[in-house]
């Protein structure tokens, strides 16, 4: 179930689960600093692995070979970037 909440004037998003609560960091980086900042976050290899490692525990379908895909594909686009 997913409901809002109101933060100094932003709305995030709640995801409810039984009696656990997920905070969208989706939208807590929107409001601080904008769509950019989030594809520069997800670029960054720890935020990656953690991703990863949260998904492995939390998520009973989570696909590891696409998450293999996407880590590589992140390693790459972070190369090109830093050049």
């Amino acid at each position: 179930m997913n409901s809002k909440i109101s933060v100094k004037g932003t709305e995030i998003t709640v995801y409810s689960d039984g009696d656990l609560d997920f905070i969208s960091l989706t939208d807590m980086l929107r409001a601080k600093d904008g769509d950019f900042f989030i594809s520069d976050w997800l670029r960054n290899r720890n935020t990656v692995e953690f991703l990863g490692i949260w998904e492995q525990v939390h998520n009973p379908d989570f696909n590891y070979g696409e998450f293999a895909t996407m880590k590589s594909q992140s390693r790459q686009k972070r190369q090109a970037v830093e050049g």
